[in-house]
């Protein structure tokens, strides 16, 4: 069969590979896709953006596209789902209507609160004043986001309340996020340890991905911004059989009925974003794809066929469904561009890659923000394909072993291998559990 895969990072490109890896895949399109998509056997890149739907769906139509696998947020909150639906066409991903647990933090902090799902309090302002009025009436301090779409970077931890009414300002007045920011919330700044758990869902069933953590920061030791997560391990230690229990029925399978009383019902993968709170596990967030980086340790864990897990939540039958995981560790550190996440240069050679996906030692690199370019060789006349930086994360380099301490090794024993001008990575992604 063939498959349209709609995105262009390091999810995108982890997807590739765990597709081709599929039985029933012939060939793969990528839209628009990066520098390691086009190195996967029998996929094509295509020049589609992400945004252009009515473009991927002709496409789809076109080459007779039997699945189709959306990587990114931006379609899926814009109606890509919708939009194929109504031409009759397979795809893989939660409708518009069920996206707004990731498109509108406000509609996601609303819903929980409806339905009774556990999380911390929080106030949605739309006005500056009310905002900054607030905040200062609060005894603690609290945590800021936007309510939009903001490339992961929406939500803000101030350290006294005069920094907070100036972040307040920077989203709704100086729209530092644009749109995202015209409505932010105020909200409860829980304490505890952060815990991603993933589910397929096909509408009313689901079947649990291992559970995974984040690494937010830019630095080591969780110092630095915000960003849009500079690696991640999987199974966290931490999910233990009791916490997967909790979250499983006190907040995945409660959205799930929540989100099909009220005509929207959830397919696709359900990320649930949580902290694990002396009051236990409470949402943060949800978003309604793969996670980045977690999809890179994710999906490598996972020894049951991608495609037809994927088929399985579009067309309502995952009852029928076990995936098999790997018992492995998983760590994927991620490369990143000086300046990220704020300002930085692209176009900058990257070597050391392996010549395919895996890099000596069994690591796996994953292209995120990459690009291919036709580089002249002077001295032979001949030409070559050169791959250069084409974004703030530009790899995720992956690896799996029999523990912690294995896959770490291999991780950045691949990471030194490889080289750009101004390349940045953390260097204690996963070290604390090896």
């Amino acid at each position: 069969m063939n498959i349209l895969l709609v995105g262009s990072g390091a999810r995108e490109h982890a997807l590739a590979w765990k597709l081709a890896d599929s039985r029933y895949v012939g060939r793969i399109y990528a839209a628009p896709g990066n520098g390691g998509t086009a190195g996967i056997p029998g996929c094509t890149n295509v020049p589609i953006s992400v945004e252009d739907l009515q473009t991927l769906r002709l496409f789809a139509l076109d080459n007779q596209v039997e699945l189709t696998v959306v990587g990114p947020e931006l379609p899926l909150v814009s109606g890509v789902v919708d939009e194929f639906a109504a031409g009759g066409l397979t795809i893989f991903g939660p409708g518009k209507a069920a996206a707004q647990l990731e498109g509108s933090k406000a509609y996601s902090k609303a819903f929980l609160n409806r339905h009774g799902i556990p999380t911390g309090w929080a106030r949605i302002f739309s006005e500056f004043e009310d905002a900054a009025d607030f905040v200062h009436g609060l005894d603690d301090l609290p945590v800021l986001k936007a309510s939009g779409l903001a490339a992961g970077k929406g939500v803000l931890l101030p350290t006294s309340q005069d920094e907070a009414v100036e972040q307040l300002r920077a989203m709704m007045v100086d729209r530092r996020f644009g749109d995202a920011g015209t409505t932010v919330l105020v909200e409860e700044r829980l304490q505890g340890p952060e815990l991603s758990v993933l589910a397929f869902c096909d509408g009313e069933n689901l079947r649990l991905a291992p559970a995974a953590q984040d690494h937010k920061r830019l630095l080591d030791a969780d110092r630095g911004p915000n960003t849009g997560g500079m690696g991640a391990f999987a199974p966290s230690p931490l999910a233990t059989g009791e916490i997967l229990d909790t979250v499983e029925h006190q907040v995945l399978r409660p959205t799930l009925a929540g989100m099909a009383s009220e005509g929207a019902p959830y397919q696709g993968v359900l990320y649930a974003g949580l902290m694990l709170t002396d009051r236990g596990p409470m949402v943060l967030e949800f978003n309604c794809r793969f996670g980045d980086p977690e999809a890179q340790v994710i999906l490598p864990l996972l020894q049951s066929d991608l495609v037809e897990l994927m088929l399985a939540c579009a067309n309502g039958s995952l009852a029928g469904h076990e995936p098999v995981w790997s018992s492995e560790s998983a760590v994927t550190v991620v490369m990143a561009s000086d300046g990220y996440p704020d300002s930085y240069e692209t176009g900058k050679p990257i070597t050391g890659l392996p010549d395919g996906l895996t890099a000596s030692g069994g690591a796996l690199v994953f292209h995120a923000g990459t690009r291919l370019e036709d580089a002249h060789i002077p001295s032979v006349g001949d030409r070559e394909e050169t791959v250069l930086t084409d974004g703030g994360r530009v790899l995720s380099v992956t690896a799996t072993g029999e523990d912690f301490k294995t896959a770490v090794h291999s991780a950045y024993g691949a990471v030194e291998q490889i080289h750009f001008e101004g390349a940045v990575w953390r260097s204690d992604i996963g070290t604390r559990v090896a």
